[in-house]
């Protein structure tokens, strides 16, 4: 998502190097890069106009600020550009007074609408809201059966009447339903639309007027660019619609749907969907998508998304078993499962600030790296790894693990010798020294679930942006051959 963009944009700023101040002169050939940028992004046309005159004029009054030269001030002006064009800020989902609250979807058919039901079910669930989803969708075969196996896969309820039941009655029932049982909040899930139907666009008219939703959410495929923003409008004008949900930005698309929706249509995206998961679902922040495609990363999100994948018991117990040297192989394979679960390698790894510069065949090495380290694991004994020292102290173990995970004695071999360098690291660190910081794939700065990227892609990679701590840098550099890799995050 945006990785193009993100480049074009880079061309830019490259554009203002060497440039003691910004002037009205050379401040054109990047306002060039930037026009042309959006335009392949597929961002409609009369937002990149108005866009790029709110650039040129902000940037040709702006003082520069002392140390900052002329680039970096013109990164900060497209940034908050960007936030003002996406909207500002989050927009929350209505809460009714009254119990329950009621949550329309619309959209065409293949955006996702069903899915992006469920999505938005298990949100609301993640903040203690009960749920009940409707389905209403009695054209599309086999619409009701998808939303049932989707209600149970994430456990919550869905009411239905059948294939042969009126839209608007189930509607109307499933409200009711809620009502009688105390449940907080409704999503009726509604027939798709290959196109503009009148006569669906005119069903869909009658639901909101037998249920009078507090919400109603249009859910558009992001990788239809500039024409989400026209249908989110004209869904507006027939229907009145009070947001967006933007699907498939995990995809190959080129994102100018997120820049065009809310300038176009005057509705905000109030979600974003990143992933085909159920749990892919996210509250759309304007200012944190700005920050992704600036690269410069998205920690607020990353930060979300480990703790709602955090258990605070682990992370004590995980913390007294760091303090005593006595953290694992069970310990490190659990924080690789916790970063999996976070998401896809590359989509965590980009929410990081500087990894936006990693290409994708950098990070699938790093998911391979990531498979390869949990096969070893995987054909250790339970022993082995409860007491890793076992391993350092045996090469027939280490040679029977190498046959097991299909790899040779070396690779096992630095496994352990990187385990045990981390282990003690990590000791250190907690007793308040702070040694330099060793290779080790998956983990890495004594944060588990963190990735340490010297290790994790076995010392390949490119190395980013920014720098990490890597001892006292006071030290004299050694003749010899460079250490490969990141070095650490």
């Amino acid at each position: 998502m945006f990785d193009a963009l993100a480049d074009r944009l880079d061309d830019a700023w490259k554009k203002l190097r060497g440039q003691d101040k910004i002037t009205q002169s050379n401040i054109q050939d990047a306002l060039k890069e930037v026009r042309r940028a959006l335009l392949e992004a597929d961002v409609n046309l009369s937002v990149v106009k108005h866009f790029i005159a709110e650039v040129e004029t902000k940037a040709q009054g702006a003082e520069v600020i002392s140390g900052v030269n002329p680039g970096q001030q013109f990164i900060k002006i497209v940034h908050e550009e960007l936030v003002k064009v996406m909207g500002e800020s989050n927009v929350p989902l209505a809460k009714a007074e009254t119990a329950p609250t009621i949550i329309l979807m619309a959209g065409l058919q293949g955006t996702g609408k069903t899915t992006a039901t469920a999505k938005l079910a298990l949100y609301l669930r993640k903040q203690e809201r009960s749920c009940l989803m409707v389905a209403t969708d009695v054209y599309r075969p086999a619409a009701i059966d998808q939303l049932k196996t989707l209600g149970q896969q994430i456990e919550i309820p869905v009411f239905d009447l059948g294939t042969d039941a009126d839209p608007v009655e189930i509607a109307r029932q499933g409200v009711e339903k809620a009502k009688q049982e105390g449940t907080d909040t409704v999503i009726i899930d509604t027939a798709g639309r290959l196109q503009i139907d009148q006569n669906m666009m005119g069903e869909l008219g009658r639901i909101k007027e037998a249920v009078r939703p507090h919400d109603i959410l249009l859910v558009v495929d992001a990788m239809t660019g500039q024409e989400a923003a026209s249908l989110t409008q004209t869904f507006h004008e027939q229907i009145g619609i009070s947001g967006a949900i933007l699907t498939k930005l995990d995809g190959d698309t080129r994102g100018g749907a997120a820049l065009s929706v809310r300038q176009v249509s005057g509705q905000p995206i109030k979600f974003i969907g990143v992933g085909e998961k159920v749990e892919a679902l996210q509250p759309f922040y304007p200012d944190r998508m700005a920050s992704r495609i600036l690269n410069m990363g998205d920690v607020l999100t990353l930060v979300e998304k480990a703790q709602e994948e955090l258990d605070i018991a682990d992370v004590e117990k995980m913390q007294s078993k760091i303090m005593a040297a006595k953290f694992d192989f069970n310990d490190f394979i659990k924080q690789m499962r916790l970063l999996k679960s976070m998401g896809s390698f590359a989509g965590v790894m980009k929410m990081i600030p500087g990894m936006n510069k990693l290409s994708g065949d950098v990070l699938e090495q790093g998911e391979v790296q990531l498979k390869r380290t949990e096969s070893m694991i995987n054909s250790m004994t339970k022993q082995e790894r409860e007491n890793p020292e076992l391993l350092a102290k045996s090469p027939s173990r280490r040679s029977r693990i190498a046959k097991g995970s299909g790899h040779n004695d070396k690779d096992v071999s630095k496994l352990i010798s990187d385990f045990t360098r981390m282990r003690k690291m990590m000791q250190q660190m907690n007793q308040g020294g702070m040694p330099g910081m060793p290779s080790m794939p998956g983990m890495g700065g004594g944060m588990p679930g963190m990735p340490d990227m010297g290790g994790l892609f076995g010392g390949n990679a490119p190395r980013p942006g920014f720098r990490g701590y890597s001892g006292n840098t006071k030290k004299k550099k050694k003749k010899g051959k460079k250490k490969k890799g990141f070095g650490t995050l």
